[in-house]
C-alpha cells in the first residue's frame, strides 16, 4: 500500500503545471498524472485502470521518484530495439532506394524480402526508412523552362537596354490572359470548425494586353479569339498611345500569332516604330505583365462569385480601366521586372 501526500510541495506544483501544458511530452504528462493520483491516495490498480497501464508500471514510477526524483522519472532514456538489418544491408538498400523513386513501401518490402530475406511490415518499414534519412514526399511540378544561357543572356540585353534608352524610346511587355469564369477557391482564415463554400461557375474572357513598367500604362483588347488580328490590333494601340516616341520595343513570347502574317505585314508598314523583341522559350518568368495577372486574379478570381458571367466580365474590364490606372502605385513592388533564373540544377527529374 502506497501512503498519499508523498511528493513535496514544489514537486507537486511542477506536476500540476506539467499535466496542464498542452504541448508537453505524451508520456511525461501520463507519468506526472499517475504520480498527482498516487499522491492523493487512488491505489494502482485504480490509476492504471484510468490511464489503461499496468500498475506494475505505476509502481515503478513511483519507486523511481522516491529513489531518484521526478527528473528522472520524466527523462525518457528508450532508444529502440536492435535493427534486424546489418549495416551493410541497410546501405544497400539506401543505395537501391537513391536510384528510384518508390510509392509505397509493397515495392521497398518485396525487394528486402527478395534481396536480404528479411520480412517487415508495413509500419515497420516506415520507420526503418524514416531511420535511414528518407521520407515520403510530393514531387514539385517543374514548368518546361529555356536554357540557362537564353535566360542570362535575355536578362544582359534587357538591363543594357534599360539602361541606355534614349528619351524618344519604350518599352512594354505583352502577354494575352483568359480569366475564367470559374470560382477559384484559396486559403485564408476561418474559424476551426467551420465549412467554408463559394459557389462554382464556367465560362471565360480573353484579354491582349502590354504594360509599361515606367508609367504603368497598360493597353489591352478584349477580342473574341486571340490570334494575330488581336495582335495587330493591340501593337495599334500601343502604338496611338505613345505618338512621341521614336521606338516602341514590345516584349513578348514565341507564341504563332505573334509571328504570324499580320504582325509581318503590320511591321513592315512604312514609318512603323514598333520593334519586337522575342522572350526566350518557355521564360513567362521573365514577362513582368505575368505578375500584373497574378494581382488580377487575386483581387478578382480568387474566393470570388459573380451572377453572371456579364458581372465577371466588367468586373476584370473595369480592373484593367479603372482599378490599374488608379491604383497601379500599390501594385508596383508586385508587378516589377526583378528577374531571376530558373534552372533545374541540383534537381532530382523522375523519369
Amino acid at each position: 500500500m502506497i501512503c498519499p501526500n508523498f511528493l513535496t510541495t514544489a514537486d507537486r506544483l511542477e506536476l500540476l503545471s506539467c499535466v496542464k501544458r498542452q504541448r508537453e511530452d505524451h508520456g511525461v504528462a501520463r507519468r506526472a498524472n499517475a504520480l498527482l493520483l498516487l499522491d492523493d491516495g487512488m491505489s494502482c490498480s485504480q490509476i492504471a485502470k484510468v490511464l489503461f497501464l499496468d500498475d506494475d508500471t505505476v509502481r515503478s514510477w513511483h519507486k523511481q521518484y522516491l529513489a531518484e526524483d521526478w527528473e528522472a522519472v520524466a527523462y525518457d532514456g528508450w532508444k529502440g530495439g536492435q535493427s534486424r538489418m546489418a549495416t551493410a544491408q541497410e546501405v544497400n538498400l539506401s543505395a537501391w532506394l537513391e536510384e528510384r523513386f518508390c510509392r509505397s513501401t509493397v515495392q521497398i518490402r518485396a525487394y528486402m524480402s527478395s534481396e536480404f530475406n528479411i520480412g517487415y511490415s508495413h509500419s515497420g518499414c516506415i520507420k526503418l526508412l524514416v531511420r535511414l534519412g528518407f521520407e515520403c514526399r510530393k514531387p514539385k511540378a517543374l514548368p518546361r523552362v529555356s536554357d540557362v544561357e537564353k535566360q542570362a543572356a535575355f536578362i544582359a540585353f534587357y538591363e543594357n537596354l534599360l539602361n541606355n534608352l534614349p528619351a524618344d524610346e519604350t518599352i512594354y511587355f505583352s502577354d494575352a490572359v483568359h480569366p475564367e469564369y470559374k470560382s477559384k477557391p484559396s486559403y485564408g482564415w476561418a474559424r476551426k470548425g467551420s465549412s467554408p463554400a463559394i459557389q462554382t461557375t464556367s465560362g471565360r474572357v480573353n484579354i491582349h494586353g502590354a504594360l509599361n513598367l515606367e508609367t504603368f500604362d497598360a493597353p489591352f483588347v478584349e477580342p473574341t479569339t486571340v490570334d494575330g488580328v488581336s495582335s495587330v490590333q493591340l501593337l495599334a494601340k500601343i502604338k496611338a498611345r505613345n505618338p512621341d516616341k521614336r521606338i516602341i520595343h514590345v516584349i513578348w513570347d514565341n507564341a504563332p500569332y505573334h509571328k504570324g502574317p499580320d504582325v509581318r505585314a503590320f511591321l513592315s508598314r512604312k514609318n512603323c516604330r514598333i520593334h519586337l523583341i522575342q522572350l526566350p522559350p518557355y521564360c513567362p518568368h521573365l514577362n513582368p505583365i505575368e505578375r500584373l495577372w497574378a494581382v488580377m486574379h487575386s483581387h478578382f478570381t480568387h474566393n470570388r462569385h459573380y451572377p453572371t458571367q456579364k458581372h465577371f466580365a466588367n468586373a476584370i474590364l473595369n480592373f484593367m480601366r479603372e482599378v490599374l490606372r488608379k491604383e497601379w502605385l500599390s501594385f508596383r513592388d508586385q508587378v516589377t521586372d526583378n528577374f531571376r533564373i530558373i534552372s533545374h540544377h541540383n534537381v532530382w527529374i523522375l523519369q
